[in-house]
Parts: structure tokens; C-alpha cells; sequence
């Protein structure tokens, strides 16, 4: 009987994953198709909409012999190593944070004038002291990813943390977790399905920064790539370039989804 129950529910995932996947390819189909009518019958100026033939023309130009000196897969590589590191010293720095501030009302009030100030400024507002301070290299890029990703990841750790069940904590603390065991074994696995979430909102923000990022004396980055073309009005390459951006952007958010489905598979992502 259980079997036969899991299979029906197994089918009816497949059925609605299927579905779902039909109507967002669907979807795609049709932007796709609206672009060619507009770029074909000319409703819009051939400068800003160019047709995907064309555009597929730059990508393929792209791929064969690069941009400006560095292949795409260098310029993809010089955006990603980027966020990675930024990703990275977000984590291990932000969780501990979040986790002593979720737990601390007094070391909640220290940092939290801090990070509502500087949460809702604009990257860009901030981004001249960073290269006046760290230089126009890959230092105050990383640095301006840092900050764009931590906000969201503090937040969402300290909001778990806080609704983790006190009796959940004082029954481990009944039976001898205590300082750092308390913390390793109980808090943190108790927020880890917030964490992972937040942890993907953070990439999503620093992502979106990327751009901005790049946009001071760069000389390789996808974001980059966008900015130096639209120097020149080559919207094919601008194009490309976004579309490109969008589908890392996509297996990256895909692959933190499959991850977190792996750790906390009874929540729907």
C-alpha cells in the first residue's frame, strides 16, 4: 500500500515538474519569437534591438576569438573567481556573526546600526571609497561583492537563529550541550535550511552587483564586457553578454537549489 502511494506521488511530481517546465519553455519560446517579429518588421530601432540572428553572430564571434584580448572563458573565469571569494569570506563570516547576534541582544545592537545603514545604499554610492582605500584592483571589487552579499546572509542567520524553539535549546542544554557543542550541534543545524536559503539570495545580490563591480578600471569580467561594448553601441555584444550573464546566473541559482534540496529535501524549493 505504502508502495503503491509513493509512486503515485512520485507521479505526480513528474507530472507537474513536467508541466511546469512545458510552460516555462513555453514562455521562452514566445519572448523569442517576439524579439524576431520586432527586429524582422522593425518596431524597434535596429541599434537597441537587434535581431538574435545578429546577436547570435557576436556570441559566436565571442566564443572564436574572444574580447579585447581574453577569451570568454577568461572573462567568465575573472567575474566568477570574483564572487567566489567574496562568496566565501561572506560565509565564514556573516553565519558566526549572525549566529552570535541571533543568540545576543546586546551583540545584535552593535552591528545592527551598522548594517541597516549601509544595506540599503546603492553599491555605486559607496564603491569610490573603496578604490580610493584599496585601489582600483581586484581588491576593492571583491571587497564591494563582500559587502553587497553579507547584508542579506547576516540577516537571514539572525532571523533563524531567532526562531529556533527555546525548549529545543534548553532540552540540549538539560543534557549537557554547552558552549561551543551547543552551538555546532543544535543552533547551527537548526538554521541551516534558512542559512542555505539566504546564502542563495546573497549570490543572487552579489551577482547582480557584479557589474558594478567591474565597472572601474577593469579590464576583463562579463560585466565588464557589457560596459565596454555599450561604448562602442554594440548592442549585439551587450546583448549577448546579458544573456550569457543570465544563464550562469540560472545554473549557479540551479545548483544552490539541488544542494539545498539534498540537505533539507521535506522543504519545496
Amino acid at each position: 500500500m505504502a508502495t503503491q502511494q509513493t509512486r503515485i506521488l512520485r507521479s505526480r511530481r513528474f507530472g507537474g515538474h513536467a508541466l511546469y517546465f512545458a510552460v516555462s519553455g513555453c514562455t521562452v519560446l514566445a519572448i523569442f519569437g517576439l524579439w524576431w517579429l520586432a527586429s524582422y518588421f522593425k518596431w524597434v530601432n535596429p541599434l537597441f534591438l537587434p535581431s538574435p540572428a545578429e546577436v547570435w553572430s557576436a556570441f559566436m564571434d565571442i566564443v572564436q576569438n574572444g574580447y579585447k584580448g581574453s577569451t570568454l572563458i577568461g572573462h567568465i573565469e575573472a567575474s566568477l573567481r570574483r564572487i567566489l571569494i567574496a562568496m566565501v569570506v561572506v560565509f565564514i563570516t556573516a553565519v558566526p556573526l549572525g549566529i552570535i547576534c541571533g543568540r545576543s541582544r546586546f551583540v545584535r545592537a552593535i552591528f545592527d546600526p551598522i548594517i541597516e545603514f549601509y544595506r540599503p545604499l546603492p553599491p555605486l554610492a559607496y564603491y569610490s571609497l573603496l578604490v580610493l582605500w584599496f585601489g582600483i584592483g581586484d581588491m576593492s571589487k571583491i571587497i564591494l561583492l563582500f559587502l553587497s552579499g553579507f547584508a542579506p546572509m547576516f540577516i537571514a542567520v539572525v532571523y533563524s537563529v531567532r526562531r529556533i524553539p527555546p525548549d529545543r535549546i534548553n532540552g540540549a542544554r538539560s543534557l549537557g550541550a554547552k558552549g561551543f557543542r551547543l552551538y555546532a550541534f543544535v543552533v547551527f543545524p537548526s538554521c541551516l535550511p534558512d542559512l542555505l536559503t539566504g546564502f542563495r539570495t546573497a549570490v543572487g545580490v552579489t551577482y547582480a552587483t557584479l557589474v558594478a563591480a567591474e565597472m572601474v578600471a577593469a579590464i576583463s569580467g562579463i560585466g565588464w564586457m557589457s560596459l565596454d561594448a555599450s561604448k562602442y553601441l554594440r548592442s549585439d555584444i551587450i546583448y549577448a553578454v546579458i544573456i550569457i550573464m543570465g544563464i550562469i546566473a540560472i545554473l549557479i541559482d540551479s545548483g544552490i537549489r539541488l544542494f539545498i534540496r539534498r540537505l533539507s529535501p521535506w522543504i519545496e524549493h
